[in-house]
């Protein structure tokens, strides 16, 4: 990628004063810093000149094909069928990418997914993933292409050659309050779609407390760009907005989240994840062209997963990817943490709401997450939540149980983990988890 001749001083400055940069100055400024040439300070103020300014769509699109430009697209045109990915904007609890990728491959339709790390509050699936021992998520493009063509589900991480540009400005926006940016997250999200080879992408657009962009105004507007964006560059794109008030499912960590996956993949789990995984894998299968309308999938998918066929997708998945199928069959083989301590109800009454970040945050100090870039993850420790938003509660009933491997942690942990909770003397009723669906025509219910 060629570095066009700028100055980063003086972009910065146009950014921070509200003017629009030219492509090719956002070119210069994002092959600049993937070369070394611009240093991270410039790109941090640049980012938050972003934030603070914002760009137009012209810009938006720019910054994305100057991120595509900046490594290596896959080629997937070999492997029969529609290619379709999903990717969620960030959530706590949210496993459903673990479950969707080997269920759509049982549906016949190929899924390619370059997922990511956490980021702030948020959990990521690589790190989910990576805590199966031995699986690998640093899959080369050639093995990638492979596994998704004889498995039909592939889940990798970034390499070093696909979309270098945005994994390096990831990184620097994670730890500098640069990450609720409409654009750059547009960018970075369509830009290593573009790059997978993806054919389709289901969006499933978090809004709430747990969200990145908390208010729905802010989540409509983030879903048309992401639609747009997507479709522009010749993806097929649609977007789900879902609520992310509360955590997603019951467990809030890496290992305690591929448990509930796996239960969910033979039949089981929470309600309101699997109402979830329903809703984004049925609108996979309109976009896979395996069924004429978005409902029609949904009772294709509850056989897929009760008949155990998702779940031997996954085995199969984790095995190509160099995992050790038997934790999975048998997840006692994995290490627990060191202490699972329950948190007893203060009160008693009905839960109201569960702060999401607050739950999300608590779970990434306890080692579930990053705090800065080179912290390493504990992935046996998190919280699994026994009491959510609408459950009846006795004073002293257990809410939730948290795992530690610090005991040192524990006391501070159970504090903010009842903090978290709020609770009325009647029922409450729960909102709806599906908002609405964004596609090329706008909103509209699902």
């Amino acid at each position: 990628m060629k570095t066009p001749s700028i100055n980063p001083v003086a972009l910065i400055e146009k950014k921070r004063d509200g003017g629009a940069l030219s492509a090719r100055e956002i070119s210069g400024l994002v092959s600049g810093y993937v070369s070394g040439s611009i240093p991270d300070y410039q790109m941090s103020a640049f980012l938050m000149a972003v934030v603070l300014r914002g760009m137009d769509a012209a810009e938006t699109l720019a910054m994305t094909q100057a991120f595509i430009s900046s490594g290596d697209v896959i080629d997937l045109s070999t492997i029969p069928g529609i290619k379709v990915d999903k990717h969620s904007t960030g959530g706590v609890g949210d496993k459903v990418s673990l479950v969707l990728a080997p269920l759509l491959a049982a549906a016949g339709v190929p899924v390619a997914m370059m997922a990511g790390r956490g980021l702030g509050h948020t959990g990521g699936t690589i790190d989910k993933l990576e805590s199966i021992p031995g699986l690998s998520t640093r899959l080369s493009e050639e093995a990638f292409r492979r596994q998704v063509a004889s498995v039909g589900c592939a889940i990798m991480g970034q390499t070093e050659r696909i979309v270098p540009a945005d994994r390096k400005i990831y990184s620097l926006r994670d730890v500098t309050g640069t990450v609720p940016s409409l654009p750059l997250v547009c960018s970075s999200i369509i830009s290593k779609k573009k790059a997978e080879g993806t054919d389709g992408l289901v969006l499933d657009v978090k809004t709430g407390r747990g969200a990145f962009f908390s208010k729905r105004e802010e989540a409509v507007l983030l879903s048309k760009s992401l639609v747009s964006l997507g479709n522009g560059l010749g993806i097929r794109t649609v977007a789900l907005l879902t609520a992310m008030d509360q955590p997603l499912g019951r467990a809030v960590g890496n290992w305690l989240e591929v448990l509930e996956s796996i239960e969910l993949l033979k039949g089981g789990g929470p309600e309101d994840a699997l109402e979830v995984v329903l809703a984004l894998g049925s609108l996979m299968l309109l976009i896979g062209g395996r069924t004429g309308t978005g409902q029609e999938g949904i009772p294709v998918l509850r056989e897929l997963l009760r008949s155990g066929a998702a779940y031997d997708r996954f085995l199969a998945m984790v095995k190509a990817q160099g995992g050790k199928t038997s934790v999975v069959e048998d997840t006692g083989e994995v290490r627990p943490a060191s202490f699972a301590v329950p948190v007893d109800s203060p009160s008693a009454g009905w839960v109201a709401s569960l702060d999401a970040r607050e739950i999300g945050a608590l779970s990434v100090g306890l080692g579930a997450g990053r705090m800065r870039k080179e912290d390493a993850i504990d992935p046996s420790v998190g919280i699994v939540l026994w009491k959510k938003t609408g459950d009846r509660v006795r004073m002293g009933e257990t809410l939730a149980v948290i795992y530690s491997n610090d005991e040192n942690k524990i006391d501070e942990a159970k504090s903010r983990l009842i903090g978290a909770y709020r609770f009325e003397g009647a029922s409450v009723p729960v909102p709806p988890l599906i908002d609405c669906l964004v596609d090329e025509n706008g909103e509209r219910p699902f």
